[in-house]
């Protein structure tokens, strides 16, 4: 089923944030256990090197400048130096992680998100650890966001939970349901009932010439065979 929210579908950031949001969800429903190590090192790096500056500011306000640039030049240095690992951080350790958890069978996932410029396409790398704590496959996903987009910018999460699903093995093992075989086509729900695109393409197709066969057609005097009367 759509959303109530919708975004633009021109815009490639809302489309990307608006997926990777959607993942936590969908997977914290299933009963995976998500990790948050790495929002709370990225975190304590960045609300360490805020508080320094703030009791550099406190200080020098208090005591200043010259009875405490030593303990100044001090707490630059180390704000300089939180800000650098937060910055190794966020480019080496995280490398675009929206996601971390554990899958009911066991194993771990680390679920990272990119996409390309002026290339509507959603990328996803899926690490994946078994639960002996040996690294298993490395899974790619690329779909382009209209297969859980609709033309109007609402996101729809039965196509997309599907994508998972059907990419991801621990994600199809616990929601089996949304798993598409070979043959299958991804399917939107419209009032309760689920159409493939093609089919809602032949529905607006005869929706539309049903319309303008009905405006066309002339109107009727009455019942068959009537006659009309002479005045």
């Amino acid at each position: 089923m759509a959303s109530q929210e919708k975004i633009s579908v021109y815009n490639l950031a809302d489309l990307k944030n608006t997926s990777d949001d959607a993942i936590p969800n969908y997977l914290n429903s299933l009963k995976f256990q998500q990790s948050h190590r790495l929002t709370d090192v990225r975190l304590t790096l960045g609300f360490s090197a805020l508080a320094i500056a703030g009791a550099c500011l406190a200080w020098d306000y208090k005591f200043g400048f010259d009875s405490t640039k030593y303990y100044t030049a001090a707490a630059v240095a180390l704000y300089s130096l939180l800000n650098g690992a937060l910055t190794l951080w966020i480019f080496y350790v995280e490398r675009g992680t929206i996601y971390e958890g554990t899958a009911p069978s066991g194993d771990k996932l680390r679920i990272s998100t990119h996409s390309k410029k002026n290339e509507p396409v959603y990328n996803v790398t899926v690490e994946v650890v078994g639960k002996d704590g040996k690294k298993g496959e490395t899974i790619e996903i690329k779909r382009p966001f209209t297969e859980w987009f609709d033309a109007a910018g609402h996101f729809v999460a039965a196509p997309f939970q599907s994508v998972l699903a059907t990419g991801i093995p621990a994600v199809g093992r616990a929601d089996p349901k949304r798993v598409m075989r070979a043959d299958d086509k991804v399917k939107v729900e419209v009032g309760g009932t689920e159409y493939t695109p093609e089919m809602l393409a032949m529905l607006a197709s005869s929706m539309q010439g049903a319309g303008v066969e009905a405006s066309g057609a002339e109107p009727k005097s009455g019942k068959k065979g009537e006659r009309r009367r002479k005045a």
